[in-house]
């Protein structure tokens, strides 16, 4: 092996660094996935960091190895995903002063949450290369200590320490699918890898879209990328770092591009069989696992999931487009789509009766009771009402034509007979109030009056109402 800026050494010194500061992620078996590729499948939970990415291990070592004249003087990064949220948590956490370079065009999401997070946030350029040359400018006038998302050796070793962990939680892995941006991650995770494992294979990944390392590896120059936006923004980079190009080419067996639809059908994937949110870089290594699964079969693959900080509204729209091109999404028109529509609504009115019913809706059950009550005699003190099912819960009110008799609800849920409240013409009218039970109050009536009591309460006298129990 041939001398390279990150040794095995460095990682392990940046492994006993971070140690108990950051979250030692899971490597989790896939059986899911593993009986979809046909091979052993195990992920690499970085989503689960406490800033949702694996950017915060490069950032801390780095942070572990300044001096005290830097930490009082500061540092600054320039970034406007992960690497920024990473520098500005830690940089909180161990009182370091931070300033994070952002272009222009930033979301107002991305700044309002690193500023959250204690950061000083300076808004320069138009593009993340105006805002690297603007933060190597802020670096050089005020003595911060710059902090490279990438192309540093202390972030490389940080990110590294991935490699540690999934080799000693499963000693059996023979491949690891790293997605691939500026470099720092594959650097590191392949010199811990090809140190303590050295038949493992390390396999990049990247957007077609901005294959900058792919072209390297090919001996041609990176070049523009093509126009367009890619959903795995994490690794949009449009030339690969120094240091990280060297170790890549020593050690990375080969860089596997991937589309945008593979892209989404892998975060499809992880979120409708492993039940696991991540964004469009952090799925890149399973893109390339189901995009070429007959290259893999039989293996034990690690993938590492690099990050989950997906916008929710983007991640709800790429479902649905997943539903539609998986054929389980339609949009009917014509006559089918007014066909749905009256089956839906004919089902919504189905099910509001039946609701109604559940509920002894009083519309149907009240005048039931009244009419019955019209024809009892004045003898019948005990007189049953109809069956009516479930209470009356209602609060509203309503009036049927009756003899001058007044249903109210009292405090203790019994129920109280009044007089008449009104008429209307020549007939008298009746307000029936929406009580607790089902009329199990006793009744009298009488041809002129109409007195009735509850069952179990004193008779009241003539003219009088009921007195409510209680």
């Amino acid at each position: 092996m041939i001398d390279l800026p990150v040794t095995i050494d460095d990682v392990r010194r940046a492994e006993a660094a971070i140690t108990g500061e950051i979250v030692r992620t899971p490597l989790i078996r896939a059986a899911a996935l593993s009986e979809i590729a046909g091979c052993e499948v195990f992920l690499k939970l970085e989503t689960t960091q406490a800033t949702g990415s694996f950017k915060e291990r490069g950032a801390l070592n780095k942070l572990t190895t300044l001096g005290a004249a830097e930490r009082r003087a500061g540092v600054v990064a320039m970034s406007a995903g992960n690497h920024a949220q990473g520098v500005a948590y830690h940089a909180r956490r161990l009182d370091i002063p931070a300033t994070i370079v952002m272009p222009n065009g930033t979301p107002f999401t991305k700044i309002d949450r690193t500023e959250a997070l204690g950061a000083r946030v300076v808004l320069r350029g138009d593009s993340l290369v105006d805002a690297r040359r603007a933060a190597d400018s802020l670096a050089a006038e005020r003595g911060l200590v710059p902090v490279h998302p990438y192309d540093d050796p202390e972030v490389i070793a940080g990110q590294g320490t991935i490699a540690l962990e999934m080799l000693a939680d499963n000693p059996c892995l023979d491949t690891l699918l790293v997605p691939i941006g500026g470099g720092g991650l594959i650097s590191g995770i392949a010199v811990a890898a090809k140190s303590v494992s050295p038949q493992v294979e390390i396999i990049g990944v990247q957007s077609v879209l901005y294959p900058s390392m792919y072209r390297v590896l090919q001996g041609i120059d990176p070049g523009l990328p093509s126009e367009g936006t890619t959903l795995a923004e994490g690794i949009a980079v449009k030339e690969p770092g120094q240091l990280t190009r060297r170790i890549v080419a020593e050690l990375v067996g080969a860089v596997r591009l991937v589309t945008e639809r593979q892209l989404e059908a892998a975060i499809e994937l992880l979120v409708e069989r492993q039940k696991l949110v991540v964004e469009g870089a952090g799925a890149a290594g399973l893109a390339a696992l189901m995009a070429e699964p007959e290259r893999f079969r039989g293996r034990r693959v690690g993938i590492v999931l690099t990050g989950g900080n997906i916008d929710a509204r983007l991640l709800a729209s790429l479902l649905m487009r997943g539903l539609v091109f998986g054929g389980r999404l339609v949009r009917l028109q014509g006559r089918a789509a007014r066909s749905a529509r009256s089956a839906v609504a004919s089902r919504r009115r189905h099910r509001r009766s039946r609701r109604q019913h559940r509920r002894g809706a009083p519309s149907a059950a009240i005048p039931r009771f009244v009419r019955e009550a019209r024809r009892v005699g004045p003898g019948h003190r005990n007189a049953e009402p109809p069956p009516c099912r479930g209470d009356y819960r209602r609060d509203g009110r309503r009036r049927v034509s009756h003899p001058p008799a007044v249903v109210r609800r009292c405090r203790d849920g019994e129920i109280a007979l009044c007089r008449s409240v009104g008429t209307s013409g020549h007939r008298p009218e009746v307000e029936i109030g929406c009580s607790a039970t089902a009329f199990r109050a006793a009744l009298q009536c009488r041809s002129a009056g109409a007195q009735m009591s509850s069952a179990g309460h004193r008779r009241p006298q003539h003219g009088r109402t009921a007195s409510p129990p209680g």
